[in-house]
Formats: structure tokens, sequence, C-alpha cells
């Protein structure tokens, strides 16, 4: 019961305290407008794959120490037939790979061969229904066969167009149903069909699973039955000494906490969670999925983007468990915001320092349709980016040691570097307010989205850096290096290039956190076959080199570096 994804000028309004009488307020300054915006639609329009590696050429230099390859994934097919996607979400699974090898690289890409995509190409037309897509009744039925289709339990999607995951030492794609699909890393040939159904009580799994250092890797999942749940799943790291045969092992997954919903007939939409070294955080933000509507959708002739909901009467709760335990004892209460993406999250003095992109208008995910995305330049489309709410980028201080003595209506963050603020209310519960963790130069760029960090060695760590798409358009046309030290940006920009999310490859024998490299692939609706690997030096965040692919790249949604791959 997911989806997927990734903003009038947004006030800010943080309650230091419940008493309405000690609102404080934080207004943040205009932001430019987008003026004459270039079309992006050649960006959004079907492409053929390139299955056999192509060469590319390099300019500049690509460090010869990266060894591996960038995967990424995204929609790359819109139609079939006579049949139209509505929504950028629901475009067909293409897997891209950039192998890079002593300062040359290759280009390969494939079509995921999903269930959906499979049955789609067969009958030439769209018979699986997609998040923004309902897939119609057969016209070759009778009208009354067409009518009772309507009331038959609709095909989950195995469509996995959103990231590139990692079990056990294997490489999946996945989206937010409860399919995932194994993929050969090297070929991108399309293995199993993965049911999470069939390994754990879960119905469904996010795409941005976290992992510890001892290889385990940690996911959220929900379960419905006598009630609505969201579950923290693990599944254990691959064997050492054990043969791996070549199939799927989701062996030893289990649901380590359960954690009821707090509007059972409204649970909440959720793309990503937060883990530190000992904890793990789910944001049950007030994006809603109103379950009778979403059992009638099918019948009423909805698709699943219109049975959720931006209700911003409901609190932001953020969930603590101990991740060793399973234990979840505090709630913790703000302002209603949404996230799609946390940058990252770290313990220090009795503290857990968690970092987000937030919005504070989460009806923004239903607003990403073709017809919107693929407008032509002009009123319209700057109409369009300028009603979106800006995500910027957040820090919540969560107190861990709270108990019946803690004091009431008293400032718990004593981090001298915190501006963010915890308040205990009452037995149990704590209401946070948040530091916004930007000066105004952010504004100018849009916002930022698709963070990254040094992720190897500083997730759920102290940490400086991060990486991220700046939005000065629908889609990203910078990148951005932040400091959250001093809030100072560092940016590539360059009129016409939209670049997609930034991954950081550390350095051989690396002793500071930015000593590596940042890739990221830059495409353009500008000309024809001009999509090139732009590989920046992360320290300064100057080119060192790109690799030019002779074919047209649709925009990706995220990826991954598979080291020595």
């Amino acid at each position: 019961m997911h989806v997927s994804t990734h903003l009038p000028v947004c006030v800010c309004v943080c309650v230091r305290k419940r008493d309405e009488s000690l609102l404080h307020v934080y207004r943040t300054p205009p932001r430019p407008t987008g003026k004459d915006l270039e079309s992006v639609a050649p960006l959004l329009h079907t492409m053929e794959e390139t299955p056999n590696a192509i060469p590319t050429t390099i300019k500049g230099t690509i460090p010869s120490w990266i060894n591996g390859s960038f995967l990424r994934n995204g929609p790359g097919k819109f139609e079939f037939g006579e049949d139209r996607y509505t929504h950028w979400f629901d475009g067909m699974a293409l897997m891209h790979r950039f192998h890079i090898c002593e300062g040359n690289v290759t280009y390969s890409s494939r079509f995921l061969r999903s269930d959906s995509f499979v049955q789609n190409s067969e009958r030439n037309r769209i018979v699986v229904s997609e998040f923004g897509t309902l897939a119609m009744p057969d016209p070759c039925k009778n009208i009354f066969a067409r009518f009772f289709s309507r009331f038959q339990i609709p095909k989950t999607t195995d469509n996995a167009s959103v990231n590139f995951v990692k079990y056990k030492g294997d490489y999946y794609v996945s989206t937010e149903t409860n399919y995932m699909r194994r993929i050969d890393p090297q070929s991108l040939e399309t293995k199993e069909k993965v049911d999470w159904s069939q390994f754990i009580a879960v119905n469904s799994a996010t795409a941005h699973p976290h992992y510890d250092r001892e290889g385990a890797s940690y996911n959220m999942g929900n379960s419905y039955g006598k009630g609505f749940f969201y579950n923290i799943i693990r599944v254990p790291p691959p064997k050492e000494k054990e043969a791996k045969e070549d199939t799927v092992d989701l062996s030893g997954a289990e649901v380590i906490c359960s954690i009821r919903a707090s509007e059972p007939r409204k649970p909440s939409y959720y793309h990503s969670f937060v883990m530190s070294e000992n904890y793990i955080v789910f944001i049950e933000q007030p994006i809603k999925l109103d379950l009778m509507r979403f059992m009638l959708y099918r019948i009423l002739g909805k698709s699943f983007h219109q049975v959720m909901s931006w209700e911003p009467q409901y609190e932001t709760i953020f969930h603590l468990v101990n991740r060793h335990t399973g234990k979840s004892e505090v709630r913790y209460r703000a302002a209603p915001m949404f996230t799609l993406h946390q940058i990252n999250a770290f313990e220090n003095d009795g503290f857990l320092v968690m970092d987000m992109c937030c919005g504070d208008d989460g009806a923004v995910i239903a607003d990403f349709t073709l017809e919107n995305l693929r407008k032509g330049p002009g009123k319209e489309l700057d109409e369009f980016y300028n009603a979106l709410c800006r995500n910027l980028p957040r820090r919540y201080v969560l107190p861990l040691s709270v108990d019946q003595h803690t004091p009431l209506d008293q400032n718990l963050v004593t981090l001298h570097y915190c501006a963010a603020t915890a308040t205990m209310t009452g037995p149990g519960e704590v209401y946070l307010t948040h530091e916004e963790l930007h000066n105004d130069e952010l504004l100018q760029y849009g916002g930022l989205e698709f963070p990254q960090i040094n992720y190897a060695h500083y997730n759920g760590r102290n940490y400086r850096y991060f990486y991220s798409c700046g939005f000065g358009h629908v889609f990203a046309d910078s990148l951005l290096k932040m400091d959250v030290h001093t809030k100072e940006l560092k940016v590539w920009r360059h009129p016409g290039l939209f670049p997609s999310e930034p991954v950081f490859v550390a350095a051989p024998n690396a002793t500071e956190e930015d000593d590596g490299v940042v890739m990221s692939v830059i495409i353009t609706p500008r000309e024809e076959k001009s999509t090139f690997l732009l590989v920046l030096d992360a320290k300064t965040f100057t080119e060192l080199g790109r690799a030019e692919v002779p074919v047209n790249i649709p925009y990706g949604t995220h990826g991954v570096f598979n080291e020595m791959g």
C-alpha cells in the first residue's frame, strides 16, 4: 500500500509549546519564481533499450581508481498500443548501467521484463493498473463481462521502476508493492519475481532499505488484518562460509517491530524511514490513504493516487524504535509536514539528530502527471512549477532519555549546535520543532531533493556533507553540496542540463568524509543523443570528466554504485 516518488511560498509554523499563545513562527523568505521555463517533455517519452554495451566518448578524465557499475532505474515506456499512462510513476522500468574501468565507460540499458511489461506487450494495451493509471476492461468482452470485471481484485504491479536495492549480496529492482525482481547487475537480465509476503508477513516494502555495518538490511512494510500496522523488517547478512546458490534468498527475514496506525482507517503513506546506529524512526505523516475508498477504487474507476490525500489536520508522529530490542515507547509529535527522503541520522550525547528533506504540502505527489510535466514552455508550465511547494532540509532532535521525571514545558535539547527544540507535553509524549538546515541561498536553487551522503562510512554517524539535486524546474536543474555545519553550498548548474540523483563514491584509502567523487547522469531536452555521465570531485565540486552517450535516456529516479561490478 505504498506509492512511489519525489513545492506558493511555504510558511513553516513551528509550535514551541502546545499553548497557542506561545506560537513561534518562522517565515520562509520569498523565493525566486520560475519564468519562461523550457519544456522538459522530450525527457518523458518512450526510449529504446540498449542491451549490448556501447562505448562512450570521454571528455576530461574519469579517475582510474573507479572500478564498478553505476546502476540507474526509472520509467522508460509510457504507452502500449493506443493506451497511454497518465502519471510519470507509471512508466515501465528501464534499467541503466554505466560500467567504469580504468578511465573508460560503457553504457547499456534494458527494460525490466516484469509480468506487467510482458502482459502489456503481449496484448498491446495496458492490462495492469499502475499508481496513476487504471487498466480498463478488455474491449473485446461483452458489456456484462466488462462491468463485472470492475469488481475483481486488481493485479498488483511488479513494475519495479524506483530503485536498485541489495539483500544478502543480491541486487533487486524495487517499487512500493509486495513485489521485487532479482537482477543480474552486469547483464541487467531480469530474474525471479519475489513476493515479500511469501517470506514474511507484510503486504509491501519500501524501495529505500537501510544497511548496517554487519551486512543486515532493514526495511518497512505494511500489514493489515485486525488493524493496520507499519512493520520494521530485518533481513540478515549473507553467511560468509556457505556456498551461495544463484537464487532468491530472503531466509531469516523477520519483523522486529509492528507499529499500529494512529488512524486505522487512514494509514499514512511513507517512502522511506530513518536509521541511526541503534534506532529506527518511522515517520507517520499526514499523507493519508483512505482504506474504504481504496477498497472501492476499481469500482469507482479511480487510480491509486486518487485515494491518497494531504490532511494537515493530523500532526506528524515520529515512532522511535530500538532496532536491537524492537521496543517503541516514546511518541514524538511535530507540526504537519511531509517527507520522501531522509538525509542522515546520528546519536550524540543522549539525543538522536535527524536530518530530512521536508515540505509543507504533501499533495505534490499527485501533481506529477505526464500532462503537467509535458506542458510546453510558457505561462502554464511556469504556473505549474510555481504552485509546487519546495522541499527543504530540516533537522529534528529527539531526546532519548525521557521518563516520568522529565520536566514538562521545557526545551530538552542541550546540544549547542542545534536550534531545534523538544518539549515534554505529557506522559510518553514529546513535541518537536525543527531547525532549518539551510540559509536563504538555497531558495534561489528551488529547494532540494534526492539527498545522498558518504553512506558506507557515515550512515548513522555524525557527518558534515550531503549531496542533492536543486529544483529550479519541475525536474532537477542543479547539483548541490551542503555543509550541514556551516549551511554553505557548492553548486553545479548549467542552463538546459538536468541531472539525476548524485551518488558519492569514496576514493581508495580516503581519510576525509568528502574524499571521492560524485556521479550523476545529465540529460537535456535541447539536443538529441546528448546524455552524459558527469563525474565531479566531491571536495571541490568541480568537473573531472564526463562520458558522453550516443543515445537518449529518460529522466529517472534512483541509482547505486556497484563496486567492482
